[in-house]
């Protein structure tokens, strides 16, 4: 499996290409969008100011690809801004369009005594079955760096998990067929965000495994 981590300028990329090795994933990191659109499995990173962010993955020619990418259902992980840049916009940079991929809008957390921006450990409650959190604990916690977070526009039936911070309760892991997201960094969250990485791989293989079968009955 092809797997691409896109150096679109604006991520936490080193950390996370070790993560994805560490996690068994054989990646290509590239800022190359042709090499990219050939790639069995995609990953999108990104973090800091949703506008700049945005800025930056346009420029960088990606924006194509992605679409594409997902268009065909092929395997996908977005962390963290990654995540946020499929939504429609956020309230971090107005009038800056996101991708519009999912139906979702960023929303600013909600402080109710607490400081904002998040930053640190934080507990996960599952949500459905996600292959994503395959032995993955309820309760477990992982690492956030975040002051905005992706409010869905229709939330129910979808699968991963919930977070709780100050007032806001959010989907910080979500997969959609094929699509998978955090709001949270795998890579920073020690034995918890390794076996997320894994999981992710091990989906995506399944996901392209089952893609190439024969339908049941051709001859």
């Amino acid at each position: 499996m092809q797997t691409v981590l896109i150096d679109h300028g604006a991520g936490n990329l080193h950390s996370v290409e070790k993560a994805l090795v560490a996690a068994g994933l054989a990646c290509t990191r590239s800022a190359d969008p042709a090499l990219a659109a050939d790639a069995d499995a995609l990953v999108l990173p990104g973090q800091g100011h949703f506008g700049q962010v945005m800025r930056s993955f346009e420029a960088s020619g990606f924006e194509g690809v992605v679409r594409a990418h997902l268009a065909a259902g092929r395997p996908f992980l977005g962390i963290c801004v990654g995540l946020q840049l499929l939504s429609s916009g956020s309230e971090e940079a107005p009038g800056v369009p996101g991708l519009g991929l999912i139906p979702a809008t960023v929303r600013r957390l909600k402080a109710d005594g607490v400081s904002v921006p998040q930053m640190g450990w934080n507990r996960l409650t599952l949500v459905g079955r996600s292959p994503l959190l395959d032995d993955v604990p309820d309760g477990a916690y992982v690492y956030f760096a975040n002051s905005y977070v992706v409010e869905f526009a229709d939330a129910h039936g979808l699968v991963g998990a919930e977070t709780r911070y100050g007032g806001s309760r959010f989907l910080s892991a979500v997969s959609i067929g094929a699509l998978h997201a955090t709001q949270f960094h795998p890579e920073k969250s020690q034995t918890v965000g390794l076996q997320v990485l894994r999981n992710f791989g091990r989906a995506a293989h399944a996901h392209l495994a089952s893609a190439a079968a024969p339908a049941e009955g051709a001859s």
